[in-house]
Formats: structure tokens, C-alpha cells, sequence
């Protein structure tokens, strides 16, 4: 049975509900603050548990994130691989959002930034061919464990949020999968060719990584799936979202986990869209991410 380990972050989140989002030199007062758990590694962990997966975290968070490996346990991923240290912070985010469900996030990595290549072979030692390493941005070590994970066989998907710099030099020709949303993919084609629609920038990325399958989440617009020539799109349910938060998260876990149980590329993401359309309807990150269960119920 394929398993998927995720190494990525461990955040606390404090959401703040505003008017709209606070400009420089302005104080402005939140309507609403609430604590999630969050990190787009822990709610891409838990989109996969809860789509079925079987799932392992790795990662790292200091002893203020005891709770973050309560939420994990509760959706069923092991948590055996995550490193609990007494000399860092947990990392945390400070997220605004506002009426229409739009957000904007300050980010601390604290402990995920802390990742040694000797937690990351202890935990790569677990598994190998047919497995799934999931990667996203907000810890460090990436291009070590991209590298690894295909030398021992694993298929490797990778998430560049937040898009940096750093990763035009990650190997990302050796990844299988790369999910990003259109402004992560118009910074990662920058340059290398036309970037004025969806259409050009897939284009333009699969011509710079030609056998990497790429998945480009559109918003409203829906969702596009990208191999050398072949396209395959998706389009968005209708919702009123509150909370965008972990949205992108929820669509990459159900398609990983849809294209694991053997669906076609077509099935998986109507399947992640579904679990978008429903995640945007709830508040917080992680406690946003639906069952599949729900998603088979009929709609009210």
C-alpha cells in the first residue's frame, strides 16, 4: 500500500478577521481572533488523511506546539517523525482575513526552519519505492530531501509556497509533482516566457520542466492540469467563501491521495475541487479541511 510522508511545517495560527487587510502606518481594529492549528505541511497532512490516506508527518516544533500533534493524531496521521525541541519556537503565522474570504499571511518559521539532513534520513530510512514524499516551502533542507527521496525511489510532490528565490535552484526537474497557485507559477516562469494567462504559463512551464506534472489552482477560475502537451481543466464549484485559508492545501492532498487510489488525472481533480469548494465555506486552516465522507453526502 502506498504510504505518503509529508515533511513540512508546523505552524500556530492566530486569524484575525478585518475590515480589510491593514496598510503600512495604519492600526486597525480586528472584528474577530482565533488560535488554529496550521502550517501548510500539518494541513497538507491532514488533507490527506482525511481523503484516505495513510499518512507520517515530519517535521519540527518547539514545546508551545504540543497541540499542534494532538490535531494530527486526531485526523490519523502518525506523528512518530516529528521532532519536538526545547531550543526553538514553534513557527506562526499572524493571518488577516477579511469579509470575502480573502487572506494575507505574516510567517515565522521558527523550529521548521531547523530541519537537519540527519532528522531528514531518519526519516526518509521509513520509505522507498511507490511511496510519496509531499513537500512544500516553509521549511528548509528541500533540495536535500527532493534529491534523496528520488534516489531511494520515492515520488516526490512539491508545493513552492511561499514562492522564493531560492527555489529556481531547487531540483525541480526531479520532482513528479508540482502544485501551485497562478502567482506562485507566474514567479517560478519569470522570464522564461509568456506569462499573460493560465495557457501561457503552462506553456512556459512545461516547457522549463518537461516531465514534471504540474497542477495550477486558478481560484474561482478552477484548476489546470499540465504534462508536456496534455491539459486537463477543472472548474471551480460556486461558494461563498469565508476563509481561503488551507484551500490550496485541501486541493493538493485529495488529488495526491485521488491519484494514489488509481483515479484518472480528470476524476482526482474534481475531487480536490469539491474539497476546495467545501474548505472555503469554514473559517481556520486545518479545521476546514473536510472528510471524504462529506463529500459524498448530498448536497442540502
Amino acid at each position: 500500500m502506498n504510504r505518503f510522508l509529508c515533511f513540512g511545517s508546523l505552524n500556530i495560527d492566530a486569524t484575525y478577521r478585518v475590515a480589510h487587510f491593514v496598510t503600512a502606518g495604519e492600526t486597525l481594529a480586528a472584528s474577530d481572533v482565533q488560535t488554529f492549528c496550521g502550517g501548510k505541511g500539518l494541513n497538507q497532512s491532514i488533507a490527506l488523511a482525511r481523503a484516505g490516506g495513510t499518512v507520517f508527518h515530519a517535521g519540527r516544533i518547539g514545546t508551545d506546539g504540543a497541540f499542534l500533534l494532538e490535531a494530527l493524531k486526531q485526523a490519523h496521521v502518525n506523528t512518530e517523525l516529528v521532532t519536538v525541541s526545547d531550543r526553538e519556537k514553534t513557527g506562526h503565522a499572524i493571518i488577516q482575513t477579511t469579509a470575502d474570504g480573502e487572506n494575507c499571511i505574516l510567517l515565522f518559521g521558527g523550529a521548521n526552519r531547523c530541519v537537519t539532513k540527519a532528522q531528514a534520513d531518519l526519516a526518509l530510512d521509513r520509505f522507498g519505492r511507490g511511496d510519496l514524499l509531499v513537500l512544500q516551502n516553509e521549511i528548509n533542507r528541500i533540495p536535500y530531501l527532493i534529491k534523496e527521496a528520488k534516489r531511494r525511489g520515492l515520488t516526490v510532490a512539491f508545493t513552492p509556497a511561499p514562492m522564493t528565490d531560492d527555489v529556481h535552484d531547487y531540483p525541480l526537474g526531479e520532482t513528479d509533482y508540482i502544485l501551485l497557485n497562478e502567482t506562485e507559477a507566474g514567479a517560478l516562469a519569470a522570464g522564461r516566457g509568456k506569462t499573460e494567462s493560465a495557457d501561457d504559463l503552462a506553456d512556459t512551464l512545461s516547457q522549463m520542466y518537461p516531465a514534471v506534472r504540474f497542477v495550477l489552482t486558478l481560484g474561482a477560475a478552477g484548476a489546470l492540469y499540465v504534462h508536456g502537451q496534455a491539459r486537463v481543466f477543472q472548474r471551480a464549484f460556486p461558494v461563498k467563501a469565508v476563509d481561503t485559508t488551507a484551500a490550496g492545501d485541501t486541493f493538493a492532498g485529495f488529488f495526491l491521495q485521488s491519484i494514489v487510489a488509481g483515479n484518472h488525472i480528470k476524476q482526482a481533480l474534481e475531487t480536490a475541487a469539491k474539497a476546495a469548494a467545501v474548505c472555503v465555506t469554514r473559517n481556520g486552516a486545518s479545521p476546514s479541511i473536510p472528510s471524504r465522507e462529506e463529500l459524498c453526502r448530498p448536497a442540502e
